[in-house]
């Protein structure tokens, strides 16, 4: 049988559809509304410091992207919703990104603690935690971060509002088949070109594939986190590869502000080496969870759809 793996977490349950919910606009109305009252919470909790709380509502605003992508084929609001949690989010990205090279530098040096000598790469992290207190210290962080909350209520009163113009599975499969064809088109596209951009395109349709099967979990628990566990493995190769590239260009774009030239090329000779390991273990996952076609893949979780909406009964073609 499926191995009994689960998604913990009260967040894990709450972006997921229910049994209860009485239509698919009805399910997504809820979840959608859900992430935007954890957000405005995180922005409204004092304890909180604003780098874990852009870290938390810019993961919100992929959710429900996610989510509205899921029914987008059925979803006249679209556009219009999806551009609206892309823009809120990236006017707090500035704070992320100098995060995220730190945590990239600090995964290199652990990597290779034993064969490098930390103190001549020392200067590249007092340049890192240098640009990210200067982030921190922006005077318009508190004033983004209301912004973005404005935001966020406003957002709230259109989601209870949003309708579809189909339901049930019809409203779904759409949206699976045609995120799940662009991972698959994307991986191919990154496996021929080996280029930043690339694979920074396959690792967007991964996770919003990863957010589906999350979404979808009820349908068939088993092979659902199963399915959701490695489209999250990849997703993350993916992650930790596209910031070796945002390090590599930062490192280029100023080449005097991190140190000695000779101590820069060797770092950037292991961050290469890790970025190779990274490419081949996400080509080795991608291979077996892409490999179905995108019209096979949304047929049957439609089916797994239907079955636990009738209460359990495959259909005959699944069932044999």
């Amino acid at each position: 049988g499926w191995p009994r793996q689960r998604l913990k977490g009260r967040s894990a349950v709450s972006y997921r559809f229910k049994f209860d919910d009485a239509t698919v606009a009805d399910g997504v109305r809820r979840i959608a509304v859900g992430q935007i009252d954890k957000a405005i919470a995180e922005l409204d909790d004092p304890s909180m410091d604003a780098r874990l709380t852009v870290h938390q509502v810019r993961k919100r605003c992929k959710k429900v992207r996610g989510l509205v992508r899921l029914v987008r084929p059925a979803f006249p609001a679209y556009r219009e919703e999806n551009d609206t949690y892309r823009d809120a989010a990236r006017t707090l990205s500035f704070l992320r990104d100098t995060e995220a090279l730190i945590e990239t530098y600090d995964r290199i040096t652990g990597l290779y603690e034993d064969q490098i000598d930390r103190q001549a790469f020392a200067s590249i992290r007092r340049r890192l935690t240098l640009r990210q207190q200067e982030a921190e210290a922006r005077a318009d962080i508190g004033e983004r971060l209301e912004a973005f909350r404005e935001e966020m209520v406003d957002a709230k009163v259109r989601a209870l509002r949003w309708t579809l113009k189909e339901d049930g599975a019809d409203a779904l499969e759409g949206g699976v088949a045609a995120t799940y064809g662009r991972a698959r088109k994307a991986m191919k596209a990154a496996r021929r070109k080996r280029s930043a951009e690339a694979f920074h395109a396959w690792r967007k349709h991964i996770k919003y594939h990863g957010f589906h099967a999350r979404l979808l979990v009820p349908v068939w628990e088993g092979p659902m986190v199963a399915h959701h566990a490695a489209a999250d493995a990849l997703g993350k190769t993916l992650g930790a590869h596209h910031d070796l590239d945002v390090f590599a260009q930062a490192l280029d774009d100023e080449p005097d502000a991190y140190g000695r030239p000779a101590d820069i090329e060797v770092f950037k000779a292991l961050m290469d080496r890790q970025r190779k390991g990274l490419e081949a273990d996400a080509f080795d996952i991608g291979a077996r969870l892409l490999c179905e076609p995108a019209d096979a893949l949304a047929e049957r979780w439609v089916a797994y759809w239907r079955a636990w909406r009738k209460g359990g009964e495959l259909p005959a073609s699944l069932a044999a």
